[in-house]
């Protein structure tokens, strides 16, 4: 059989019609699409518990899968009622937020009459019109509301299914993987998915060690600084901080807010100051400690994802962009005719350093991720 040359511009319409049909079938397939990715990573984290139920305990696969995906369900109610406690107390200050929101709005429309020569009493009409479009809509919001709410459940329900299912019938999923290529691609498709789950789970194992770890900073500096509700905002840091970049300073706007509504101004800028800095501490030293630079993926195209991702399926496309782009990188490195990709996704190349060493007691120490 003859091959047959394409040009270029031929290849490039047929890529970008298949990332085209791609991304439209993500759109429909969003309901089952992004609980099933989500549940393939959770699968990864919870194989090695799966694994060591099924040969130190020896019990069955169904079993350890199902006790493997209900420790995981214990772990998150528990971090579920431990935020709910802590939005409690925020609820019971309600009033005194309110309070202080109604005197920083009084201050900033004198300071609005001040400096634009708009009198309040057209501040007030202005905000009565927009308040009136808002009742208007109101019905539509109230059913999308809904209509958020059980789509949340939905995903949550699909959610453990495919965690099960993906733990479950693991033997039978990679068997497939291996049947569709051809016998000499097989060693190379083996060894791709082996690195693939070693380096996600590696991954994912970084990032929540690195959540706890930037959730116990902000506890403890904002503890320091004397901020109302630190356990809450050191919290939300940690949990937001997954998010690359868009999720440290949605976490540092809330905090602003509600520092501003309990303390003053005053309190805000040493705030500002104290994540700026564990932000910068998190970046330089937590991610390559703990997570390491085998799955890094340049910001730019972590910044495209995330946006992307949040287009294609809102939240949990922000969440899952990274995971699937280091995914895809890796595979990109191992096949040849795909390696720009890869290098396109990556990061600049550096010269090899010695890898730097925190030691914590004589015991333990920290050693840099290669």
């Amino acid at each position: 059989m003859r091959n047959i040359s394409l040009p270029f511009y031929t290849k490039l319409a047929m890529v970008l019609f298949s990332i085209i049909c791609l991304g439209y079938l993500a759109i429909l397939g969003q309901t089952i699409l992004a609980p099933l990715l989500t549940s393939f990573l959770l699968a990864l984290l919870l194989l090695p518990m799966a694994n060591f139920l099924e040969q130190k305990w020896r019990f069955k696969r169904s079993i350890a899968s199902i006790i493997s995906v209900v420790l995981m369900i214990a772990v998150i109610s528990g971090i579920l009622y431990f935020l709910a406690n802590q939005l409690t107390d925020l609820w019971q200050d309600w009033p005194l937020l309110k309070h202080q929101a109604e005197t920083s709005f009084h201050d900033v429309q004198h300071w609005i009459s001040r400096t634009f020569n708009v009198n309040t009493q057209k501040q007030i009409d202005y905000l009565k019109d927009s308040a009136s479009s808002a009742v208007a809509t109101s019905a539509s919001v109230l059913g999308a509301t809904l209509l958020t709410v059980s789509s949340t459940f939905l995903f949550l329900s699909f959610l453990l299914l495919f965690t099960f299912f993906i733990l479950n019938y693991r033997g039978i999923l990679f068997n497939f993987l291996s049947s569709v290529f051809e016998e000499k691609h097989k060693q190379k498709v083996g060894e791709i998915v082996r690195q693939v789950q070693y380096i996600i789970k590696k991954y994912i194992t970084g990032l929540f060690l690195q959540m706890l770890i930037v959730t116990a900073l902000m506890m403890g500096t904002l503890s320091l600084l004397n901020v109302k509700y630190a356990v809450l905002l050191g919290l939300i840091a940690g949990i937001f901080n997954i998010v690359p970049y868009l999720g440290i300073f949605t976490a540092l706007l809330i905090s602003v807010l509600i520092t501003f509504a309990t303390a003053g101004a005053a309190k805000v800028l040493l705030v500002v100051i104290a994540f700026v800095s564990i932000h910068a501490l998190d970046g330089n030293v937590l991610m390559p400690l703990v997570v390491g630079s085998k799955v890094k993926i340049n910001a730019l195209f972590a910044f495209i994802g995330i946006v992307v991702g949040e287009m294609i399926w809102g939240i949990s496309g922000m969440f899952l962009c990274i995971p699937y782009l280091a995914m895809l990188k890796i595979i990109f490195d191992k096949v040849d005719q795909l390696k720009p990709w890869g290098i396109l996704l990556g990061g600049e190349e550096k010269p090899a350093k010695k890898r730097r060493v925190y030691r914590i007691t004589k015991k333990i120490k920290l050693e840099e991720q290669e």
